[in-house]
């Protein structure tokens, strides 16, 4: 798109096709994360499933896909900006900040979880 305006739906288009297939990568490394917890749990002395542990997983794993769609709140206008190629390079950086911020996250959730007393 050298020399033309980039438009909305140009813009809205690319952050999809980028950041849509990486939600599976972020939901991998994010139930990697939970699911090592459990199952140091589960070794150890055990641990008391409750459909309130349910119920709080569910809720954190729809906030953090909330959370995940914030990379289209500065992806768009970077998009629509004059800094458009510069941003294009910048994304993965931005990914993988916020995929070790949201691991970063998940790990002391799922300590508090799974190991209360720590």
């Amino acid at each position: 798109m050298s020399g033309e305006a980039t438009t909305f739906r140009d813009a809205l288009t690319s952050a999809i096709r980028y950041w849509e297939p990486r939600r599976v990568i972020y939901n991998l490394v994010l139930v990697s994360v939970v699911g090592i917890h459990a199952a140091r749990q589960w070794l150890g002395p055990g641990l008391s499933v409750t459909t309130d542990t349910f119920l709080f997983l569910f809720l954190l794993a729809v906030l953090a896909n909330v959370a995940y769609c914030a990379a289209y709140i500065a992806d768009i206008p970077a998009q629509l900006s004059g800094f458009r190629s510069e941003w294009l390079r910048l994304r993965l950086a931005v990914f993988l900040v916020g995929l070790a911020f949201a691991a970063i996250l998940a790990h002391y959730f799922s300590q508090s979880l799974f190991w209360p007393d720590i």
